[in-house]
């Protein structure tokens, strides 16, 4: 199983990115995807949820700025992010969870850096 996010980099407050997370070795269309993130000195927060059922969930923080999605075709799941604040710097990492779900079938990637600053 690999988890592959890119997209991260060093953007103005206000701009926008745009992270994509490729999977391979799992089931894609029945993974529920997560983004989560780490800030420096930070424990691991969740961003957005993106279930195979059409779920869609966002932190408080992110809501109405970030947008989830997924192409099952492509096995790819999406973090737009607009609006961007110096407090959306983090490590940015993609997660998958599939059946029958447990720790032992929760998947992640490597993590791809976002930095906001002017």
């Amino acid at each position: 199983v690999q988890l592959q996010a890119s997209g991260g980099g060093l953007v103005q407050p206000g701009g926008s990115l745009r992270l994509s997370c490729s999977a391979s070795g799992i089931s894609f269309s029945i993974a529920d995807m997560f983004w989560y993130r780490q800030a420096p000195g930070k424990q691991r927060e969740i961003v957005a949820k993106f279930t195979s059922a059409g779920s869609i969930t966002y932190a408080h923080a992110v809501k109405g700025r970030f947008t989830i999605s997924r192409d099952n075709a492509k096995n790819t799941v999406y973090l737009q992010m607009n609006s961007l604040r110096p407090g959306d710097t983090a490590v940015y990492y993609c997660n998958a969870d599939v059946p029958p779900y447990g720790p032992e079938y929760s998947y992640w990637g490597q993590g791809t850096l976002v930095t906001v600053s002017s």
